[in-house]
């Protein structure tokens, strides 16, 4: 047993870089507990390797008698006097406690010792190892998916990206290298858990920091970020330099900076904009390349932006499914408020709006709405300042009927709490 464990320590030192005397502890602990098995659960027994023999010895404590001991946990004085010159009755000593069958039981403990101290020194080596690279990007080849989680295997460690840091519009394959956001590391007991994404909006900024040397050197800063992974990304850059332009050096030439993070998020739209300290400038920037007619900040609360634009750039403004809003608005924190310019709206356009306007209306519908709108009725109020008779008159109504809708266009305008009891 000593030349073995002497050859294990040895390998476990030079192999694995682990002290060797952290595992000579660690093994005698681990045989601490084995010994107590053996001998006794109530004799305090304390095992020690010699550090150059590495000789296994369990010692045990007994007190000095003066007769014969009558049980194992204690020593005759005579005997004890042959241990220690000065011993006297009632003195505590150490004595050999080691069991006959220790040697079996020693070297199947040294092993599992030496395993489990492996182990965590392993997982000491990936912490350490993986901590200076968190908010870092890292690649690694994707191993297996188990339990709706992706394993990569990043070397020394595995990754770990679950569902939701995994690009809906991105296919993985088994084998296939990939590169994303080392976002933490969770120890647990089955060893350390580094945390993958791809979705993370700091994995858009690493990218660029990847690409851009003017935003690596801190020239060019990124403002703000917003993202719908796999779908579009918004991001608003400046400058502290002014021959440098952020938009420019974000691009690269000939758009080659950017498309090469687009390729890595396989197909992502980005858009680009520039930062500006006014609100009203930055919103028009984000909403680009819609052209707005005017934007307005509410008087009332500060976080919330009124734009116009013209009819035909309405839908662009808004953009498909309400996206380029929503990041715009999710980019500089604030809600965006878009409508029409209303002077720039046809008269079939403010037409079919008041017939929309009426027929909302309970108990009025589109037939009858573009009857009223067509008579001059564009409002409830407009209804109501005419009697009943002007109502069926001008817009060709029965009397039963204009009855019917100027009863709804006043209930619509009564005052809730005159009908409250």
């Amino acid at each position: 047993m000593n030349n073995e464990l002497h050859a294990i320590l040895s390998y476990m030192e030079k192999e694995r870089g682990i002290d060797r005397e952290v595992l000579i502890k660690a093994v005698e602990f681990a045989l601490q507990s084995a010994a107590r098995k053996g001998v006794s659960a109530e004799q305090d027994v304390r095992v020690e390797i010699d550090r150059k023999t590495y000789q296994i010895r369990a010692m045990g404590k007994v007190v000095v008698v003066e007769k014969a001991p009558k049980t194992k946990y204690e020593i005759a004085l005579d005997q004890a006097r042959r241990i220690k010159a000065d011993a006297k009755v009632g003195d505590t000593l150490e004595v050999e406690v080691t069991p006959g069958d220790f040697s079996r039981i020693a070297a199947q403990t040294a092993k599992q010792a030496i395993l489990q101290k492996i182990r965590q020194a392993e997982r000491e080596i990936v912490v350490e190892e993986f901590k200076s690279q968190t908010g870092k990007i890292v690649s690694g080849t994707i191993r297996q998916f188990s339990h709706g989680e992706m394993v990569v295997d990043l070397g020394r460690a595995e990754g770990v990206m679950s569902g939701k840091d995994r690009v809906p519009t991105e296919d993985y394959v088994v084998g296939d290298r990939i590169r994303a956001l080392l976002v933490e590391i969770q120890p647990n007991a089955a060893g350390p858990a580094v945390i993958l994404s791809r979705t993370h909006n700091d994995f858009i900024i690493e990218l660029f920091k990847l690409e851009v040397a003017e935003i690596a050197d801190g020239i060019v800063t990124i403002k703000g970020i917003a993202r719908e992974p796999g779908s579009r990304t918004k991001i608003a850059v400046t400058s502290s330099d002014a021959k440098v332009d952020p938009v420019g050096a974000c691009v690269g030439m000939r758009g080659m900076r950017v498309k090469n993070i687009v390729r890595e998020l396989s197909g992502e739209k980005i858009d680009i904009i520039r930062w500006s300290d006014d609100l009203r400038t930055c919103a028009a920037n984000a909403l680009a390349p819609a052209k707005l007619t005017k934007v307005a900040i509410d008087p009332d609360d500060p976080r919330v932006v009124h734009v116009t634009v013209e009819p035909d750039q309405l839908s662009l403004a808004i953009g498909k499914r309400g996206q380029n809003v929503r990041l715009s608005a999710k980019l500089l924190g604030v809600k965006i408020d878009i409508q029409k310019d209303e002077a720039s709206v046809s008269f079939e356009e403010k037409v079919a709006k008041a017939v929309a306007d009426m027929a909302a209306v309970p108990g009025i519908g589109k037939e009858n709405a573009e009857k009223l709108v067509a008579a001059g009725f564009l409002t409830v109020e407009g209804i109501l300042a005419a009697d009943v008779g002007e109502l069926a008159e001008a817009a060709g109504l029965d009397a039963e009927t204009a009855k019917a809708i100027f009863e709804t266009a006043a209930a619509q305008t009564a005052d809730p709490a005159e009908e409250a009891p």
